[in-house]
C-alpha cells in the first residue's frame, strides 16, 4: 500500500549569484567527523551567527494585515536586519565570505542539483549548498533551516525556520503525491518541535499561525490565506518543560461507545480513549507476514498466513512458530526456540492489531485476545484498491455508482454482523487513505489505487459516513473511524462526519513526528479523537551498515511515538488515542512485480523519494522485525532497534 510522505518538488527559480575565482580563500584543517560519522572538510561553525538568539521583526521592518490574506511584511533596515539574523537566513549574504564555502567550491563539492543535497549525510555541504542556491525563497530557506537543524545549529534553525513564516508564508511546494504543501506551516511545526525538544534554548513561538481556507485539496488556485508570524520569545526552560495535566479529574461531557471500548471527551476538549473504564492508549502494529517469495496477488493471499502451516506440526507458522535468530547468522542455534509473532508482540508491548479486510479467522484471533491480552482493529477497505465494490482495477470503485455502493454495503455488513459479538474487537475501521484513491493504470511507469476517490472526494465521505451509520445500527457498543490519507481534503470529510467517532490518517512526515498542525487540523475540523492508522519507516540506508540503518529507523520510530504522546489527552492538542505502525515484519514482495523484482530478493532500489533516512521509500524494509537473508522465511526472525525501543517505550 502506498503512503503519503512530505517531499517538497519546486519548480521555481531564483536569482542566484557568481562567485569569483579571486573570492576563494584557502582553508587548512584536520578533517573530522560528522554526525553521521562520515569525513568532513572541518568542523561546522557559523562565520556570522548573528547579533542575537530573538530577532524582533518589528525592529527592523513594518507588518501590515496580520491575520488576514493581505499580510505582509516590508523591511524598513536590511542591513541591521541581515546583521540580526545571521548566516544563511534571509537578506543576510555573508555565506559567500565563509571560508568554508570559498573552499568547498574551489574543490568542486558543490556541484550538482540541490535536491541531491536534502538526504546527504554531510550536512555542511546541504548548508551551504542550500543557503546559496537558485531556488525559490522560501523553500531554499527551509531546507537551510534543515540542514543547520541536522548539524546541531539549534538556534540558527529556528531563526531560519521563522524567516521563511515572516518572509514567505504563501510559499507552496509539492508532495510526491502532487498535493501542496505549505512551507510556511511545516516551518512552525518545525519550530514548535525543536523549541519543545529543546528546552534549554529558553526559546517559545508565541501566536504564530498560518490557515489556508481551501488549502486541503489539490489546486492552489482557490486558497485564502490567515497570516499570524507570531512572535519569539524567551521563557526560562523550566518553564518550558512538558507537563501533563491530569485528565482523571475533569469532567467528561461526551462519551462515544456503549461496550467494553470506550471514547471520552473531557471538558477541557481533549479525548481519552478506554477499555473497561481503564485509559488505553492504542500500542499497535500492522501485521501481514507475507513469506519471502510469495505474492499476495499470486500464491499466498493476504489472509494465507491465518492459515499457513508448511512445517505440518499443527501450529500456524507465523503467529507461533517464528524464532528470533539473536546473532543473525541465519541459523536455528541451539536455545533459539520457537516463539511466534503473538509472544514477540506481547514482549514488545504491542496491545493491538490492525486488520485491513476480512476474512479473519476467528479461533485465532481469540487466541490472540485470550492467551496474549490483544485487541484487533477490525476494517474494510471500503473500495479502496478496488476491495469489495466489484469494480475494475483500471476503472476503480465509482463512489456514485449504485450497484458497487451496495455492494460495499454487504461486505461491510457481513463483517459487524460476523464479528460484533467477538470480544477482541477494539474498533471498526472503513478504508485505507482512501482519499489518494485514482484509478488503476495500463502504463508501467503508473502506480494506481484502484479507485475514483481523489475525483470524488465528496462521494466517498458521503458514503462512509452513510456507511458508519450502517455499522452503528447493526453494533451501536463501539466505535467507528474513517483511514485518511494525511489531512488530504479533511474540509470535505468535515462535512460529512456525524457518524464517524475516530479520524484515522495514515502519516509519513519525518523522524521529528507529525507537526502540531496535523494535530490541529483534525481538532478544528474533526473534533475527534486521533488514531495515526499507519506510520512507519524503513530500515534500509544506501550505502550504510545495517546497524547504522536500524539507528535511524529507532529514532524515526522514537519522534513519531513520542509525539503521539505528547497530544495524547493531558498535553499538546490532546486528541491522540494512538498509532498504528507499519509494519511489524518486512515483506520482500513489494517493491514492484517481476521481471524487474522479485519476492526471493530484499530490494534496495527507492521505490520514490521521501522524507526517510536515506531520502527514499524502501517498501520492503518498512517491519521493525526483520527476516534475514530470507533463507529460512517464514520462521526466522531479527529484532530490529526500533523493536527493541517499543520494547521499552511500550512497556512504561
Amino acid at each position: 500500500m502506498k503512503k503519503i510522505v512530505f517531499v517538497i518538488l519546486c519548480f521555481f527559480v531564483a536569482s542566484g549569484f557568481q562567485l569569483l575565482a579571486s573570492d576563494i580563500l584557502f582553508a587548512s584543517g584536520t578533517e573530522v567527523m560528522n554526525s553521521y560519522g562520515e569525513k568532513m572538510e572541518m568542523d561546522f561553525k557559523l562565520y556570522d551567527p548573528g547579533s542575537g538568539d530573538i530577532v524582533d521583526y518589528s525592529n527592523y521592518g513594518t507588518f501590515k494585515g496580520i491575520g488576514t490574506d493581505q499580510y505582509d511584511y516590508k523591511i524598513t533596515d536590511r542591513k541591521g536586519l541581515a546583521a540580526a539574523v545571521g548566516e544563511g537566513i534571509y537578506p543576510n549574504n555573508s555565506v559567500y565570505k565563509d571560508p568554508a564555502y570559498k573552499m568547498l567550491v574551489m574543490k568542486g563539492k558543490l556541484s550538482g542539483g540541490q535536491w541531491d543535497y536534502v538526504s546527504m549525510e554531510d550536512q555542511q555541504l546541504a548548508f551551504y549548498k542550500w543557503a546559496t542556491t537558485q531556488e525559490s525563497a522560501g523553500v531554499k530557506l527551509f531546507y537551510t533551516g534543515l540542514a543547520l537543524e541536522k548539524l546541531g545549529q539549534t538556534l540558527q534553525a529556528v531563526k531560519a525556520y521563522h524567516a521563511v513564516v515572516v518572509h514567505y508564508p504563501k510559499q507552496v511546494g509539492w508532495t510526491v503525491w502532487h498535493t501542496p504543501l505549505y512551507v510556511g506551516r511545516v516551518a512552525i511545526d518545525r519550530i514548535e518541535s525543536l523549541t519543545r525538544a529543546h528546552p534549554e534554548l529558553g526559546l517559545k513561538l508565541e501566536g504564530a499561525r498560518i490557515k489556508v481556507e481551501n488549502g486541503y485539496d489539490f489546486d492552489i488556485n482557490n486558497d485564502h490565506y490567515s497570516i499570524d508570524p507570531g512572535r519569539l520569545v524567551k521563557r526560562s526552560p523550566e518553564a518550558l518543560k512538558v507537563r501533563r495535566l491530569d485528565v482523571s479529574k475533569l469532567a467528561v461531557e461526551k462519551t462515544v461507545g456503549t461496550g467494553a471500548a470506550q471514547l471520552v471527551r473531557f471538558q477541557n476538549g481533549h479525548w481519552q480513549m478506554r477499555v473497561d473504564g481503564k485509559p488505553f492508549m492504542i500500542k499497535a502494529v500492522a501485521y501481514s507476514p507475507t513469506p519471502v517469495g510469495k505474492t499476495p496477488d499470486k500464491d499466498y493471499s493476504l489472509d494465507a498466513w491465518q492459515t499457513a502451516d508448511l512445517n505440518n506440526n499443527g501450529l500456524v507458522d507465523g503467529p507461533y512458530d517464528t524464532w528470533v535468530d539473536a546473532n543473525r547468522n541465519n541459523e536455528q542455534d541451539a536455545g533459539e526456540k520457537s516463539i511466534g509473532d503473538f509472544a514477540l508482540m506481547k514482549r514488545m508491548g504491542v496491545n493491538t492489531i490492525r486488520f485491513y479486510h476480512h476474512p479473519l479467522s476467528k479461533e485465532l484471533l481469540r487466541k490472540l485476545h485470550r492467551d496474549y491480552g490483544i485487541y484487533v482493529i477490525l476494517g474494510d477497505l471500503l473500495g479502496m484498491y478496488a476491495v469489495g465494490s466489484g469494480a475494475d482495477w483500471y476503472e476503480g470503485t465509482d463512489y456514485t455508482d449504485a450497484a458497487q455502493q451496495e455492494k460495499m454495503k454487504e461486505s461491510v455488513r457481513k463483517l459487524v454482523s460476523e464479528y460484533k459479538d467477538e470480544p477482541y474487537v477494539l474498533l471498526w475501521m472503513l478504508g485505507n487513505e482512501s482519499n489518494y484513491g485514482d484509478t488503476g493504470s495500463r502504463a508501467k511507469d503508473t502506480v494506481g489505487f484502484g479507485s475514483q476517490a481523489r475525483r470524488q472526494p465528496e462521494a466517498l465521505y458521503r458514503f462512509a459516513n452513510e456507511v458508519a451509520g450502517m455499522i452503528k445500527s447493526i453494533d451501536p457498543t463501539r466505535p467507528v473511524g474513517f483511514s485518511n490519507g494525511d489531512v488530504v481534503t479533511i474540509d470535505v470529510l468535515s462535512k460529512h462526519q456525524d457518524q464517524i467517532d475516530v479520524f484515522g490518517t495514515n502519516a509519513y512526515r519525518g523522524a521529528s513526528g507529525f507537526g502540531r498542525s496535523l494535530w490541529e487540523d483534525a481538532r478544528d475540523f474533526m473534533d475527534k479523537p486521533v488514531l495515526i492508522t499507519e506510520y512507519g519507516c524503513p530500515g534500509y540506508f544506501r550505502g550504510k551498515p545495517a546497524a547504522f540503518a536500524e539507528e535511524k529507523q529507532a529514532e524515526y520510530h522514537r519522534g513519531n511515538w513520542e509525539d503521539i504522546l505528547y497530544n495524547s489527552a493531558g498535553s499538546g492538542i490532546g486528541n491522540a488515542i494512538g498509532g498504528v505502525v507499519f509494519e511489524f515484519v518486512d515483506e520482500w514482495w513489494k517493491a514492484g512485480p517481476p521481471p524487474q523484482f522479485s519476492p526471493s530478493v530484499q530490494e534496495t532500489v527507492g521505490q520514490f523519494a521521501a522524507d526517510f533516512p536515506d531520502g527514499w521509500m524502501h517498501e520492503e524494509w518498512l517491519g521493525i522485525v526483520g527476516q534475514g537473508d530470507g533463507n529460512s522465511s517464514p520462521y526466522l526472525r531479527q529484532l530490529k532497534k526500533s523493536y527493541e525501543y517499543y520494547e521499552k517505550a511500550w512497556n512504561k
